[in-house]
Order: structure tokens, then C-alpha cells, then sequence
């Protein structure tokens, strides 16, 4: 059962990341490739319906962790409980940016409110990009110096960096030189996927500019890639494992660079929905291939006196696995038929949708 409730996690991360990707990515595309306030406008119209909704999943995500990981949960949040807050700022300023916007037809505060909204996307695709790092290079569970715990084996407290800014230390920080990497590949990702959004929604002079941000982008996305290849290997010898002992897994990376390619040869693609498509079978090869890389582990522990928390030492009862399937199940059926309306109501482009 606690391989079915990982794949239930793995699927609604994964529709977060997609959905509410496009979204962050939207707001990096507003804050540093607009150029008018019409240009501005029609990326919020592109988004308008959807952003709200799209948040659900990560509320959503945040109550299954809880209901079936909740060791994970409690770990996580405490450990990393100012990064957190500073995502929960973000999408408040996200938020109220977008709402805020065109409610006073005045200049500054137009200005004011479309730059919260861009920075604050800005941050948190670094931010989870960062917390992605994090999980992938793992902490100091127990807070283990010199083999002494000072926690509980499932406690630990990140700093926001060390003094030594790296990823090896005794006491790694929530930020060192590679999470920064992650965090980039994560906003570089995310502006790709947003430029690719507004491409697929949005017509005019305004898509065929934002083609080119997102070719030049998807190259420097592969460099980041390459980057963070070498030196994951580097933090985590032992990181490509699950591959070697399982050659189908490979299809993940396949998958990865099959979008990243698709991206790349943006040029070449005939539909509008096209560049949308290949981000987001890059966003799914990438995630889960990382997901498959770490398999069963949740969150690793850079100690050798701590033992890393798993699918199988971070779970509910099997009591409370059983029953909350049945209640997941039920939610799905209405989310899904909830999104499949609002995406057939706001088909198709939405120059003249007025969001506002």
C-alpha cells in the first residue's frame, strides 16, 4: 500500500509542478520579457482562469503527505519551517498581485502590483527548486555531530546556509552551491514552461517574441542539466543505483530528453499547443526520474548513525492507508471533473477574455 500512496503523491506533485508551473513561469515571462502593459494584461488574461485552481494541488498534495507520510510531514515541515513561510509569502504575493492589479487605473500601482506578482513567482520556482535539492541531497536527520544525536531520528533543523556553503558538510544549509543549482534549473524550467503556456493561449507579434526566449532558455537549460548531472554524482556517489539494478527505469530519462529536445527545436514545431507539450513531458521525464533515483527513500539522511525515512518507516497504519483511499478517490473524481469544465470553458486562445 505504501507504494500505491507514493505514486498518489509522485502523480499530484507532478499535476502541481505542470499546472501551477505554467503559472510561475508566466509571472518570470511578465516581470522580464514584457515590454507594454498590453503585453502584460494578456499574460494575466492567459492565466486568469486557471491560477486559483491550479493552487488546489498544492494544498491538496500538502493534505495527503500528511494523512499518509506523516512522519515525512512533520519532519519536513519543521526542519525546513522558514523556507516554508517564505513560500507561503510568495503565494500571497502572488496572489494578491494578480487580484490587486487592475483594481486602481493608475500607473504606479499597476506597476507596483505586476512586479510583486513577477518577483514573487520568481522566488518560488527558485524556492522549490531549492526544497527539491534539499530532498535530493538530504539533511541531518537527528541533528547527528561527532555520532551524538541531539533530535529524535526524524528531526532536524537546516539553517538557511553554513559557512562553508556546501552541500557535503556536517550541517548542510537549506542553500549551498547545489541546491542553487536545482533552484536554477527549476526557474529556467518554469519560464520555458510559462513562455510555452502564453504561446499556446495567446496570439500575436508578443508568441512569436516569446519563442525565442524560450529556445535560448532550453539551451541553457541543458547546459544547468549537464551541470547538475556531474555534481550529483559528486554528492551522492551512489545516486544512479536504482537505474543499474533496473535498466526499464531509464524510460524516465528518456522521457526527460525527449521534451528537452522538443524544446530546443522550437522552431520546428507547427502548433501553438506543441512547445506546451514537450515542457511539460520534460517537467514529467525529470521529476520522476528523480523520484526513481530515490526509491524508497523520501527523504535521505547524510549521517551513518540515522537511517534515511522511506516509504515503508514514514507511513500511516495500514488501517489509515486503506480507508484514506477511498476518500482520495471520491476527491479526485470531483477535482478532475471540475478542471476538465474550466479547461473546455476557457479553450482555445484568450486574447479578448478580460480576466479583470
Amino acid at each position: 500500500m505504501e507504494i500505491v500512496w507514493l505514486v498518489i503523491v509522485a502523480l499530484m506533485l507532478t499535476i502541481f509542478i505542470v499546472l501551477d508551473g505554467f503559472d510561475f513561469g508566466a509571472g518570470i515571462i511578465l516581470l522580464f520579457f514584457t515590454t507594454s502593459d498590453n503585453e502584460k494584461s494578456r499574460v494575466l488574461k492567459a492565466i486568469g482562469p486557471f491560477w486559483d485552481g491550479n493552487e488546489v494541488w498544492l494544498i491538496a498534495g500538502g493534505g495527503v503527505l500528511f494523512a499518509v507520510f506523516p512522519i515525512l510531514y512533520a519532519s519536513a515541515f519543521s526542519g525546513l519551517y522558514l523556507p516554508l513561510i517564505l513560500v507561503l509569502w510568495m503565494l500571497i504575493f502572488r496572489g494578491i498581485g494578480i487580484e490587486l492589479a487592475g483594481l486602481v487605473n493608475n500607473q504606479l500601482w499597476r506597476n507596483a502590483w505586476h512586479t510583486a506578482f513577477g518577483v514573487a513567482s520568481l522566488l518560488l520556482a527558485l524556492l522549490f527548486g531549492i526544497a527539491l535539492g534539499n530532498v535530493v541531497r538530504g539533511v541531518n536527520l537527528g541533528g547527528v555531530e561527532n555520532g551524538i544525536a541531539k533530535y529524535e531520528s526524524y528531526h532536524f533543523f537546516a539553517p538557511l546556509w553554513n559557512e562553508h556553503f556546501s552541500p557535503t558538510s556536517t550541517h548542510p544549509g537549506v542553500i549551498d552551491w547545489f541546491t542553487i543549482i536545482i533552484g536554477l534549473i527549476a526557474v529556467v524550467t518554469l519560464t520555458i514552461h510559462g513562455a510555452n503556456w502564453l504561446i499556446f493561449k495567446l496570439s500575436g507579434e508578443f508568441t512569436n517574441r516569446l519563442r525565442k526566449v524560450s529556445r535560448r532558455a532550453s539551451y541553457l537549460l541543458v547546459l544547468l542539466m549537464a551541470i547538475s548531472f556531474i555534481t550529483w554524482i559528486k554528492v551522492k556517489p551512489n545516486a544512479f543505483d536504482n537505474f543499474l539494478t533496473h535498466r526499464w527505469l531509464w524510460a524516465f530519462p528518456v522521457l526527460t530528453f525527449i521534451g528537452l529536445a522538443g524544446m530546443a527545436l522550437i522552431d520546428k514545431t507547427k502548433k501553438d499547443w506543441q512547445p506546451f507539450f514537450f515542457s511539460t513531458i520534460f517537467i514529467l521525464g525529470a521529476f520522476l526520474s528523480t523520484l526513481v533515483a530515490l526509491f524508497p527513500v523520501l527523504l535521505p539522511s547524510t549521517n551513518e548513525t540515522m537511517p534515511d525515512l522511506t516509504i515503508y518507516n514514514a507511513s500511516a497504519s495500514e488501517y489509515g492507508l486503506n480507508i484514506a483511499i477511498y476518500w482520495w478517490i471520491i476527491a479526485f473524481i470531483l477535482v478532475f471533473i471540475y478542471f476538465s469544465f474550466l479547461h473546455r470553458k476557457f479553450a482555445g486562445k484568450l486574447d479578448d477574455v478580460d480576466y479583470h
